[in-house]
């Protein structure tokens, strides 16, 4: 797949990317017994950090060109 040529295009292809990410960690996060704390914890953060970003690119997204800032 070629790369994004601007901005726009690569947030969007995160944001595509994500949901993905997140079922993949969610699928890890069913499979762990309860005894692992600590795997289970930090996919949990995992799990939230994407969920934030995905919020985050949205609303960048539905700001309109014009107000792109750089992360």
């Amino acid at each position: 797949m070629p790369a994004p040529i601007n901005q726009r295009q690569s947030l969007e292809r995160e944001l595509a990317e994500l949901p993905r990410q997140i079922a993949k960690y969610q699928r890890e996060l069913e499979g762990i017994p309860q005894e692992n704390s600590a795997r289970r914890e930090r996919l949990g953060w995992q799990i939230r950090r994407d969920r934030k970003r995905m919020a985050q690119i949205k609303a960048r997204l539905a700001s309109g060109p014009d107000v792109m800032p750089v992360r």
